[in-house]
């Protein structure tokens, strides 16, 4: 090989890159251009999105919760305040969002087993006024890919036939943290729970579309079945039971499910009651979930058995303690 024809065939090859730079360059400005446009205000800003969720004893963690949602573009947070007749105040930690209508407080106080009550509440109220309710507790934080815009998300064309979308929900552990610190959720439990999938799929929370009549929503996690359900990819008719997922994706979109925060947390929880069920047949259950998704120890059952009066004899079979 001579040098002219070695020169000119490393020319050809710099030509030949150049060009392809040039095309893939073009073909990701094209996408860019039309993603720009997809995303611009103007096209998805007409639509509103409220939440409507409940709490009691939760001052610790409303602001982180509703800082997050604010930057995922929910318009409005209805709030219902079921915290014991003389029970702390949202109004002592969010007062600053409540005073620009951010977020807007229901008195419930005091009021018991009233969850369900509570959704179809806000839903009336509010389905003619928003094109999607979503109904996530405190503990419970959307992702999208790149932390999306709910908007944009929603707006998207393989949603328009939606009437029910459901998302996964992924559970953190405890961390093996015993008691609270005042950090962020997500700096204290940044370890995820096992996906026990088995044969039944991924758990599932709704978001549901405005201006549906003869409507009543029955359970958190799944909505009516006549309803017309996808899951976050706009497919149809992957949801088993009203409530599990066969076809979970967790790199586009999930929830961030906090259920157990640390053991003292935990403890709190069950202890301050159930707006849905009667706290005493359902504790046992609160404890199995806990213990599925967490390492449970010695030092955890006495400090639960302490806290609730439950007796955790079974999970001491488990690790074999007396």
């Amino acid at each position: 090989m001579n040098q002219e024809y070695f020169y000119l065939l490393i020319l050809s090859k710099f030509i030949k890159f150049l060009i392809l730079f040039f095309f893939i360059n073009l073909f990701l400005q094209i996408n860019k251009n039309n993603e720009s446009k997809a995303i611009n205000p103007k096209n998805f800003n007409k639509i509103k999105i409220c939440l409507c969720t409940l709490g009691k004893n939760e001052n610790r963690y409303i602001r982180e919760f509703i800082i997050h949602y604010e930057k995922y573009g929910i318009d409005k947070i209805f709030l219902y305040d079921n915290n014991d007749i003389n029970g702390e105040h949202f109004e002592e930690i969010i007062n600053d969002y409540i005073n620009k209508g951010f977020v807007e407080i229901l008195n419930w106080r005091g009021a018991y087993k009233c969850q369900h009550k509570i959704m179809n509440d806000c839903y009336q109220r509010n389905n003619n006024k928003y094109n999607w309710l979503i109904f996530y507790d405190l503990d419970e934080f959307i992702y999208l890919y790149n932390n999306m815009n709910l908007k944009y998300f929603l707006n998207q064309k393989k949603f328009n036939k939606c009437q029910l979308i459901y998302l996964n929900l992924i559970c953190h552990t405890d961390n093996n943290l015993l008691y609270y610190e005042n950090k962020s959720l997500f700096e204290r439990f940044p370890e995820i729970a096992p996906l026990k999938k088995k044969n039944r799929g991924i758990e599932v929370k709704f978001i549901i579309r405005g201006n549906i009549s003869n409507i009543k929503i029955k359970n958190l996690h799944y909505g009516n079945k006549n309803l017309r359900n996808c899951n976050g990819f706009g497919h149809q008719n992957k949801i088993i039971k009203n409530i599990f997922t066969s076809e979970p994706d967790f790199k586009y979109y999930y929830i961030d499910h906090f259920y157990s925060k640390s053991t003292e947390e935990f403890i709190n929880k069950i202890t301050r009651g159930d707006a849905s069920k009667d706290v005493l047949k359902n504790n046992m259950h609160r404890v199995k979930k806990y213990y599925l998704q967490s390492n449970f120890t010695e030092k955890k059952i006495d400090m639960i058995e302490k806290g609730t009066g439950l007796n955790l004899s079974e999970y001491k079979q488990k690790l074999n303690l007396k």
